[in-house]
């Protein structure tokens, strides 16, 4: 049985857990670097990422998550979890978190709180009229050469997948439209099967 973890420090846990589990596959919390052995993928959900990151100090997750990612296991970064996995966070060099995802980010982009909204996006080999919810969201400003852009929203980019990294400045979760979450299931599925033939 496949089974994905959504880290669970902080942010929308939940509301992953039950999106993932609408895939058919098993869904659990992280609340321990230990428990990334026991998963196939991993789910960085949105929240507030420096706060996301003071519990991943202090709790020796940065070292373990690039670890389960240099595994080629599948991560999935929303929102907040799209700043933790980029390699250059805007004006302000030192910032990055994870470096995983060669994608330069701007924190809270699309606005404050208050300039929340929801639209529906035309996303590349996953979805039309994908339901996204966009809250304080961060958008992607550039990215490297081997990072494909599946959305672009007002011209900005808010979907982007480097080979088994995903990241999207939305949250999904927040919506009955599983379609993302599928996407990202069907990724993990993928490379446990090439995992397992090699």
């Amino acid at each position: 049985m496949t089974t994905i973890g959504v880290l669970a420090l902080q942010g929308a846990v939940r509301e992953h857990l039950r999106a993932v589990e609408s895939s058919g596959v098993t869904a659990v919390e992280i609340k321990r670097v230990e428990q990334l052995d026991e998963i196939d993928g991993l789910i960085l959900p949105g929240g507030e990422s420096t706060a996301m990151r003071r519990l991943m100090d202090r709790n020796d997750f940065i070292p373990a998550i690039q670890a389960f990612g240099e595994q080629k296991k599948p991560i999935f970064g929303t929102c907040a979890g799209l700043i933790l996995l980029a390699k250059a966070i805007n004006g302000d060099e030192n910032a990055a978190h994870l470096k995983l995802m060669d994608i330069n980010v701007a924190r809270n982009a699309f606005g404050r709180q208050v300039d929340s909204f929801e639209t529906e996006l035309d996303i590349k080999g996953m979805a039309e009229d994908v339901n996204a919810v966009f809250i304080r969201a961060p958008y992607i400003l550039d990215v490297g050469r081997d990072v494909e852009v599946l959305c672009e929203y007002d011209g900005k980019i808010v979907v982007a997948q480097q080979d088994h990294y995903l990241c999207a400045s939305f949250h999904p979760e927040l919506t009955d439209d599983n379609r993302v979450a599928d996407y990202f299931v069907q990724m993990v599925e993928e490379s446990k099967k090439s995992t397992t033939v090699l």
